[in-house]
Protein backbone atom coordinates (compact mmCIF):
# COMPACT_ATOMS: atom_id res chain seq x y z
CA UNK A 1 0.00 0.00 0.00
CA UNK A 2 1.14 3.54 -0.73
CA UNK A 3 2.57 5.47 2.20
CA UNK A 4 4.00 8.94 2.88
CA UNK A 5 7.01 9.97 4.98
CA UNK A 6 6.39 9.66 8.71
CA UNK A 7 7.15 13.35 9.28
CA UNK A 8 4.18 14.36 7.12
CA UNK A 9 1.68 13.10 9.73
CA UNK A 10 1.12 14.32 13.27
CA UNK A 11 -0.53 16.96 15.45
CA UNK A 12 -0.94 20.49 14.04
CA UNK A 13 2.26 22.50 14.49
CA UNK A 14 0.91 26.05 14.67
CA UNK A 15 -2.08 28.35 14.32
CA UNK A 16 -1.80 28.27 10.53
CA UNK A 17 -2.31 24.49 10.50
CA UNK A 18 -5.18 24.76 12.98
CA UNK A 19 -6.84 27.25 10.65
CA UNK A 20 -6.35 24.78 7.79
CA UNK A 21 -8.09 22.07 9.85
CA UNK A 22 -11.05 24.40 10.46
CA UNK A 23 -11.20 25.12 6.74
CA UNK A 24 -11.20 21.39 5.91
CA UNK A 25 -14.05 20.79 8.35
CA UNK A 26 -16.03 23.66 6.84
CA UNK A 27 -15.73 22.23 3.32
CA UNK A 28 -16.01 18.55 4.24
CA UNK A 29 -19.12 18.83 6.43
CA UNK A 30 -20.79 21.94 4.94
CA UNK A 31 -20.24 23.88 8.16
CA UNK A 32 -20.44 27.62 8.43
CA UNK A 33 -17.15 29.35 9.34
CA UNK A 34 -18.55 30.01 12.81
CA UNK A 35 -19.58 26.36 13.33
CA UNK A 36 -16.20 25.16 12.08
CA UNK A 37 -14.39 27.47 14.50
CA UNK A 38 -16.66 26.32 17.35
CA UNK A 39 -15.95 22.67 16.49
CA UNK A 40 -12.22 23.37 16.69
CA UNK A 41 -12.65 25.05 20.07
CA UNK A 42 -14.43 21.96 21.43
CA UNK A 43 -11.73 19.60 20.14
CA UNK A 44 -8.72 18.73 22.25
CA UNK A 45 -5.76 19.88 20.17
CA UNK A 46 -3.53 17.01 21.24
CA UNK A 47 -6.03 14.61 19.63
CA UNK A 48 -5.93 16.33 16.23
CA UNK A 49 -3.88 14.75 13.46
CA UNK A 50 -3.02 16.23 10.07
CA UNK A 51 -1.48 14.87 6.88
CA UNK A 52 0.77 17.31 5.02
CA UNK A 53 1.54 17.31 1.32
CA UNK A 54 3.91 19.84 -0.20
CA UNK A 55 4.05 21.77 3.05
CA UNK A 56 0.26 22.19 3.22
CA UNK A 57 -2.38 20.40 5.33
CA UNK A 58 -4.12 17.98 2.97
CA UNK A 59 -6.28 16.10 5.45
CA UNK A 60 -7.14 15.92 9.12
CA UNK A 61 -8.93 13.82 11.73
CA UNK A 62 -9.48 13.46 15.46
CA UNK A 63 -8.00 10.48 17.29
CA UNK A 64 -9.90 9.70 20.54
CA UNK A 65 -8.50 7.16 23.06
CA UNK A 66 -11.34 5.46 24.94
CA UNK A 67 -12.76 1.99 25.59
CA UNK A 68 -15.58 -0.27 24.44
CA UNK A 69 -17.32 -2.99 26.41
CA UNK A 70 -17.11 -6.49 24.94
CA UNK A 71 -18.16 -9.52 26.96
CA UNK A 72 -18.26 -7.45 30.16
CA UNK A 73 -14.67 -6.21 29.81
CA UNK A 74 -13.45 -2.79 28.66
CA UNK A 75 -11.24 -3.07 25.57
CA UNK A 76 -9.00 -0.06 24.76
CA UNK A 77 -9.94 1.48 21.41
CA UNK A 78 -8.96 4.47 19.33
CA UNK A 79 -12.05 6.30 18.14
CA UNK A 80 -11.78 8.26 14.91
CA UNK A 81 -13.86 11.32 14.05
CA UNK A 82 -13.85 14.45 11.92
CA UNK A 83 -12.07 12.83 8.96
CA UNK A 84 -11.76 15.38 6.17
CA UNK A 85 -9.67 16.17 3.09
CA UNK A 86 -9.00 19.54 1.54
CA UNK A 87 -10.99 20.00 -1.71
CA UNK A 88 -7.79 20.44 -3.75
CA UNK A 89 -6.34 17.15 -2.44
CA UNK A 90 -9.31 14.90 -3.13
CA UNK A 91 -9.19 12.04 -5.62
CA UNK A 92 -5.48 11.44 -4.92
CA UNK A 93 -5.64 8.76 -2.24
CA UNK A 94 -5.15 11.35 0.52
CA UNK A 95 -7.83 9.95 2.82
CA UNK A 96 -6.45 6.42 2.48
CA UNK A 97 -2.94 7.58 3.40
CA UNK A 98 -4.33 9.63 6.28
CA UNK A 99 -6.08 6.57 7.70
CA UNK A 100 -3.05 4.31 7.18
CA UNK A 101 -0.93 6.67 9.26
CA UNK A 102 -3.59 6.86 11.96
CA UNK A 103 -3.89 3.07 12.15
CA UNK A 104 -0.12 2.63 12.47
CA UNK A 105 -0.07 5.13 15.33
CA UNK A 106 -3.10 3.48 16.95
CA UNK A 107 -1.53 0.03 16.81
CA UNK A 108 1.76 1.37 18.20
CA UNK A 109 -0.18 2.86 21.15
CA UNK A 110 -1.18 -0.66 22.22
CA UNK A 111 -4.90 -0.31 21.48
CA UNK A 112 -6.16 -3.57 19.91
CA UNK A 113 -9.16 -1.95 18.16
CA UNK A 114 -10.22 1.22 16.36
CA UNK A 115 -13.86 2.33 15.95
CA UNK A 116 -15.61 4.98 13.85
CA UNK A 117 -18.85 6.10 12.27
CA UNK A 118 -18.39 6.09 8.48
CA UNK A 119 -19.47 9.01 6.32
CA UNK A 120 -18.46 6.72 3.45
CA UNK A 121 -17.74 2.99 3.67
CA UNK A 122 -15.36 2.16 0.77
CA UNK A 123 -12.55 4.27 2.26
CA UNK A 124 -12.66 2.52 5.62
CA UNK A 125 -13.10 -0.94 4.17
CA UNK A 126 -9.93 -0.35 2.12
CA UNK A 127 -7.95 -0.02 5.36
CA UNK A 128 -9.60 -2.94 7.17
CA UNK A 129 -12.73 -1.62 8.92
CA UNK A 130 -16.09 -3.39 8.74
CA UNK A 131 -19.57 -3.13 10.29
CA UNK A 132 -19.49 -4.22 13.93
CA UNK A 133 -22.70 -2.80 15.37
CA UNK A 134 -25.44 -0.22 14.99
CA UNK A 135 -26.75 2.97 16.56
CA UNK A 136 -30.54 3.33 16.63
CA UNK A 137 -32.78 6.31 17.27
CA UNK A 138 -35.63 5.51 19.68
CA UNK A 139 -38.58 7.86 19.57
CA UNK A 140 -41.53 7.61 22.02
CA UNK A 141 -44.85 9.47 22.00
CA UNK A 142 -44.86 11.39 25.29
CA UNK A 143 -48.70 11.47 25.69
CA UNK A 144 -48.66 7.65 25.73
CA UNK A 145 -46.44 7.56 28.83
CA UNK A 146 -49.21 7.08 31.39
CA UNK A 147 -46.95 6.06 34.27
CA UNK A 148 -47.55 7.37 37.80
CA UNK A 149 -44.53 6.03 39.67
CA UNK A 150 -43.72 8.26 42.67
CA UNK A 151 -42.17 5.85 45.17
CA UNK A 152 -38.65 7.01 44.23
CA UNK A 153 -37.43 10.59 44.45
CA UNK A 154 -36.23 12.50 41.42
CA UNK A 155 -34.10 15.62 41.75
CA UNK A 156 -31.67 17.73 39.75
CA UNK A 157 -28.15 16.33 39.54
CA UNK A 158 -25.50 18.21 41.51
CA UNK A 159 -21.71 18.25 41.15
CA UNK A 160 -21.33 15.96 44.16
CA UNK A 161 -23.35 13.28 42.31
CA UNK A 162 -20.68 12.81 39.62
CA UNK A 163 -19.00 9.70 41.11
CA UNK A 164 -22.38 7.96 41.49
CA UNK A 165 -23.33 8.87 37.91
CA UNK A 166 -20.05 7.53 36.51
CA UNK A 167 -20.38 4.33 38.52
CA UNK A 168 -24.01 3.90 37.49
CA UNK A 169 -23.25 4.30 33.81
CA UNK A 170 -20.34 1.85 33.95
CA UNK A 171 -22.46 -0.72 35.77
CA UNK A 172 -25.09 -0.43 33.03
CA UNK A 173 -22.82 -0.16 29.98
CA UNK A 174 -20.57 -3.11 30.73
CA UNK A 175 -23.45 -5.48 29.90
CA UNK A 176 -24.22 -3.75 26.59
CA UNK A 177 -21.87 -4.91 23.85
CA UNK A 178 -20.03 -2.09 22.09
CA UNK A 179 -20.98 0.73 24.47
CA UNK A 180 -18.24 3.17 25.32
CA UNK A 181 -16.19 3.05 28.47
CA UNK A 182 -16.50 6.82 28.53
CA UNK A 183 -13.72 9.33 28.97
CA UNK A 184 -14.08 13.05 29.72
CA UNK A 185 -14.57 13.62 25.97
CA UNK A 186 -17.75 11.51 25.86
CA UNK A 187 -19.10 12.75 29.19
CA UNK A 188 -18.66 16.29 27.92
CA UNK A 189 -20.97 15.49 25.01
CA UNK A 190 -23.56 13.99 27.37
CA UNK A 191 -23.72 17.21 29.40
CA UNK A 192 -23.21 19.74 26.63
CA UNK A 193 -23.99 18.62 23.08
CA UNK A 194 -22.63 21.14 20.58
CA UNK A 195 -23.64 24.05 22.79
CA UNK A 196 -26.98 22.56 23.95
CA UNK A 197 -26.90 22.16 27.73
CA UNK A 198 -28.48 18.95 29.02
CA UNK A 199 -30.24 19.08 32.40
CA UNK A 200 -29.55 16.05 34.58
CA UNK A 201 -31.92 14.32 37.00
CA UNK A 202 -31.13 11.65 39.56
CA UNK A 203 -33.50 8.88 40.69
CA UNK A 204 -32.95 7.71 44.27
CA UNK A 205 -34.45 5.09 46.56
CA UNK A 206 -33.68 3.83 50.06
CA UNK A 207 -30.61 2.03 48.76
CA UNK A 208 -29.20 5.02 46.94
CA UNK A 209 -29.00 5.92 43.25
CA UNK A 210 -31.21 3.74 41.03
CA UNK A 211 -31.06 5.71 37.77
CA UNK A 212 -30.58 9.02 36.07
CA UNK A 213 -31.18 10.90 32.83
CA UNK A 214 -29.87 13.94 30.97
CA UNK A 215 -32.40 15.78 28.82
CA UNK A 216 -32.31 18.64 26.32
CA UNK A 217 -35.65 20.39 25.72
CA UNK A 218 -35.88 21.49 22.09
CA UNK A 219 -38.58 23.87 20.94
CA UNK A 220 -40.60 22.85 17.90
CA UNK A 221 -43.68 24.38 16.25
CA UNK A 222 -46.32 26.32 18.26
CA UNK A 223 -44.51 26.20 21.63
CA UNK A 224 -44.32 22.43 21.55
CA UNK A 225 -41.18 20.63 22.68
CA UNK A 226 -39.15 17.56 21.91
CA UNK A 227 -37.27 15.90 24.76
CA UNK A 228 -33.88 14.61 23.66
CA UNK A 229 -32.14 12.36 26.16
CA UNK A 230 -28.35 12.43 25.84
CA UNK A 231 -28.22 9.61 28.39
CA UNK A 232 -30.70 7.54 30.39
CA UNK A 233 -29.99 4.67 32.78
CA UNK A 234 -32.34 2.69 35.04
CA UNK A 235 -31.06 -0.09 37.31
CA UNK A 236 -34.45 -1.16 38.72
CA UNK A 237 -38.03 -1.46 37.44
CA UNK A 238 -39.12 1.32 39.81
CA UNK A 239 -36.40 3.63 38.46
CA UNK A 240 -37.45 2.90 34.89
CA UNK A 241 -41.07 3.68 35.72
CA UNK A 242 -40.02 6.85 37.58
CA UNK A 243 -38.08 8.06 34.54
CA UNK A 244 -40.98 7.29 32.22
CA UNK A 245 -43.35 9.08 34.62
CA UNK A 246 -41.07 12.11 34.57
CA UNK A 247 -41.10 12.17 30.76
CA UNK A 248 -44.89 11.69 30.72
CA UNK A 249 -45.27 14.67 33.07
CA UNK A 250 -44.17 16.82 30.10
CA UNK A 251 -47.18 15.77 27.99
CA UNK A 252 -48.83 19.23 28.02
CA UNK A 253 -46.02 20.61 25.83
CA UNK A 254 -43.78 17.72 24.75
CA UNK A 255 -44.91 15.50 21.90
CA UNK A 256 -41.97 13.10 21.62
CA UNK A 257 -38.97 11.92 23.61
CA UNK A 258 -35.98 10.47 21.79
CA UNK A 259 -32.63 8.92 22.59
CA UNK A 260 -30.07 6.62 20.99
CA UNK A 261 -29.13 3.05 21.79
CA UNK A 262 -29.93 -0.47 20.65
CA UNK A 263 -32.96 -2.36 19.43
CA UNK A 264 -33.00 -4.18 22.78
CA UNK A 265 -33.47 -1.08 24.93
CA UNK A 266 -35.18 -2.39 28.11
CA UNK A 267 -37.27 0.77 28.66
CA UNK A 268 -39.41 -0.22 25.67
CA UNK A 269 -40.46 -3.40 27.48
CA UNK A 270 -42.48 -1.34 29.97
CA UNK A 271 -44.58 0.56 27.43
CA UNK A 272 -48.24 -0.45 27.18
CA UNK A 273 -48.43 -0.21 23.38
CA UNK A 274 -45.97 0.10 20.51
CA UNK A 275 -46.29 3.89 20.53
CA UNK A 276 -42.66 4.29 19.58
CA UNK A 277 -40.31 3.84 16.67
CA UNK A 278 -36.84 2.30 16.48
CA UNK A 279 -34.95 3.57 13.46
CA UNK A 280 -31.45 2.70 12.28
CA UNK A 281 -29.23 5.76 12.52
CA UNK A 282 -25.95 4.28 11.29
CA UNK A 283 -23.77 1.21 11.43
CA UNK A 284 -20.44 1.77 13.15
CA UNK A 285 -17.25 0.07 12.02
CA UNK A 286 -14.32 -1.57 13.80
CA UNK A 287 -10.76 -2.24 12.69
CA UNK A 288 -8.87 -5.01 14.53
CA UNK A 289 -5.38 -3.60 15.03
CA UNK A 290 -3.82 -6.52 16.88
CA UNK A 291 -5.55 -9.88 16.49
CA UNK A 292 -4.06 -11.66 19.50
CA UNK A 293 -4.42 -8.69 21.86
CA UNK A 294 -8.01 -8.04 20.78
CA UNK A 295 -9.07 -11.64 21.38
CA UNK A 296 -7.40 -11.72 24.80
CA UNK A 297 -8.71 -8.31 25.89
CA UNK A 298 -12.44 -8.98 25.59
CA UNK A 299 -14.60 -11.03 27.93
CA UNK A 300 -16.10 -14.39 26.96
CA UNK A 301 -19.18 -16.35 28.08
CA UNK A 302 -18.77 -17.78 31.58
CA UNK A 303 -19.02 -21.55 31.77
CA UNK A 304 -18.25 -22.01 28.08
CA UNK A 305 -15.08 -23.62 26.78
CA UNK A 306 -13.95 -23.94 23.20
CA UNK A 307 -11.02 -23.88 20.82
CA UNK A 308 -10.96 -22.17 17.46
CA UNK A 309 -8.25 -22.35 14.80
CA UNK A 310 -8.07 -19.08 12.84
CA UNK A 311 -6.15 -17.91 9.80
CA UNK A 312 -6.17 -14.14 9.28
CA UNK A 313 -5.20 -12.03 6.27
CA UNK A 314 -4.14 -8.38 6.78
CA UNK A 315 -2.85 -6.15 3.96
CA UNK A 316 -1.72 -3.26 6.19
CA UNK A 317 -0.20 -5.14 9.13
CA UNK A 318 1.72 -8.27 7.98
CA UNK A 319 2.44 -9.01 11.65
CA UNK A 320 -1.30 -9.66 12.10
CA UNK A 321 -1.45 -12.21 9.29
CA UNK A 322 -1.18 -15.92 9.88
CA UNK A 323 -2.60 -18.69 12.03
CA UNK A 324 -3.82 -18.48 15.61
CA UNK A 325 -5.30 -20.87 18.14
CA UNK A 326 -7.96 -19.30 20.37
CA UNK A 327 -8.66 -21.18 23.62
CA UNK A 328 -11.59 -19.92 25.71
CA UNK A 329 -12.32 -21.01 29.28
CA UNK A 330 -13.62 -19.36 32.48
CA UNK A 331 -14.59 -16.16 30.67
CA UNK A 332 -11.08 -15.54 29.34
CA UNK A 333 -9.06 -16.34 26.24
CA UNK A 334 -5.55 -17.49 25.57
CA UNK A 335 -4.15 -17.03 22.09
CA UNK A 336 -1.03 -18.48 20.54
CA UNK A 337 0.38 -18.78 17.06
CA UNK A 338 -0.04 -21.94 15.01
CA UNK A 339 -2.86 -24.38 14.55
CA UNK A 340 -4.66 -25.64 11.47
CA UNK A 341 -6.30 -22.40 10.25
CA UNK A 342 -9.70 -24.05 9.84
CA UNK A 343 -11.57 -20.73 9.89
CA UNK A 344 -10.03 -18.36 7.32
CA UNK A 345 -10.95 -14.70 6.97
CA UNK A 346 -9.66 -11.20 6.22
CA UNK A 347 -9.06 -8.99 9.23
CA UNK A 348 -12.00 -6.78 8.26
CA UNK A 349 -14.35 -9.79 8.47
CA UNK A 350 -13.03 -10.48 11.96
CA UNK A 351 -14.66 -7.21 13.19
CA UNK A 352 -18.35 -8.25 12.87
CA UNK A 353 -17.52 -11.72 14.24
CA UNK A 354 -15.58 -10.29 17.20
CA UNK A 355 -18.37 -7.88 18.15
CA UNK A 356 -21.17 -10.40 17.65
CA UNK A 357 -22.74 -8.27 14.93
CA UNK A 358 -22.81 -11.19 12.48
CA UNK A 359 -22.25 -14.83 13.29
CA UNK A 360 -19.87 -17.14 11.49
CA UNK A 361 -22.66 -18.85 9.54
CA UNK A 362 -23.89 -15.53 8.12
CA UNK A 363 -20.35 -14.43 7.25
CA UNK A 364 -19.69 -17.74 5.51
CA UNK A 365 -22.92 -17.42 3.53
CA UNK A 366 -21.74 -14.02 2.24
CA UNK A 367 -18.27 -15.32 1.35
CA UNK A 368 -16.62 -13.32 4.14
CA UNK A 369 -14.97 -16.38 5.67
CA UNK A 370 -14.20 -20.01 4.83
CA UNK A 371 -14.61 -22.70 7.46
CA UNK A 372 -15.80 -26.24 8.12
CA UNK A 373 -19.12 -26.76 9.87
CA UNK A 374 -17.55 -27.64 13.22
CA UNK A 375 -15.53 -24.39 13.30
CA UNK A 376 -18.61 -22.38 12.38
CA UNK A 377 -20.52 -23.92 15.28
CA UNK A 378 -17.71 -23.23 17.75
CA UNK A 379 -17.35 -19.62 16.56
CA UNK A 380 -21.12 -19.15 16.80
CA UNK A 381 -21.09 -20.20 20.45
CA UNK A 382 -17.96 -18.29 21.49
CA UNK A 383 -18.88 -14.95 19.92
CA UNK A 384 -22.59 -15.04 20.82
CA UNK A 385 -24.00 -12.17 22.87
CA UNK A 386 -26.34 -9.17 22.94
CA UNK A 387 -26.61 -7.19 19.69
CA UNK A 388 -23.76 -4.62 19.67
CA UNK A 389 -24.93 -1.02 19.80
CA UNK A 390 -23.76 2.48 20.72
CA UNK A 391 -25.45 5.39 22.46
CA UNK A 392 -22.63 7.90 22.01
CA UNK A 393 -21.59 9.76 18.88
CA UNK A 394 -18.01 10.95 18.46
Amino acid sequence: METTPAGDFGPPRDERELAAVADIMMHSYAMSPADSAAWLQRTTRSDLRVLRQGGHVAGSLVHIPMGQWYGGRSVPVIGVGGVGVSPVHRGQGTATRLMQHLLREARASGAPLSVLYPATQPLYRRVGYEHAGARYELRVQVPSLDFTERTLSLRAIEAADTPAILQGYQRYARHRTGWLDRTDFSWGRVRNLRGEVAHGYLVEGKGGVEGYLYVIRRQVKDFKQELFLTDVVAHTPAAARRILSFLGDHRSLAMEASWYGGVDDPLLLLLREQTYSVKLYMYWMVRVLDVASALQARGWPEGLTGTLHLEVEDDLFPENAGRYVLDVADGQAKVHRGGDGRLRLHVKSLAPLYAGHLNAESLRAMGALEADDASVRVAGALFAGPPPSLRDMF
